[in-house]
């Protein structure tokens, strides 16, 4: 009776194990540098933090807007709006007036 035994070579069990790393290593790598990786998911929650200060600036303004456009749309309007956006638009003043130029937000 002849017995063959085959002597495992070292390289063989170094494998399975490299193998593993490399594909955890690939898998780990896209997860935080990826297109919806970590780094991603930061940077579009901050854009979504500007974008809604952005939007209730807007939605503020709008709204102030708003306001000012009753004030002209109804039938009877008020004089001093009517004077306030003739002047400004004509740049009038009377002689007894002073003008403030204030910044406008």
């Amino acid at each position: 009776m002849v017995l063959r035994i085959r002597k495992k070579r070292s390289l063989s069990r170094f494998i399975a194990p490299v193998a593993t790393l490399v594909i955890l290593g690939y898998f780990g790598f896209h997860a935080f540098n990826g297109q919806y990786g970590i780094r991603a998911n930061l940077a579009m929650q901050k854009r979504m933090v500007e974008l809604q200060t952005q939007l209730a600036d807007l939605s503020k303004r709008r709204e102030t807007l708003e306001a000012r456009v009753a004030l002209l749309r109804d039938g009877s309007m008020e004089k001093d709006m009517v004077d306030q956006h003739v002047r400004s638009q004509l740049n009038m003043v009377r002689d007894d007036e002073v003008v403030m130029f204030l910044p406008q937000t």
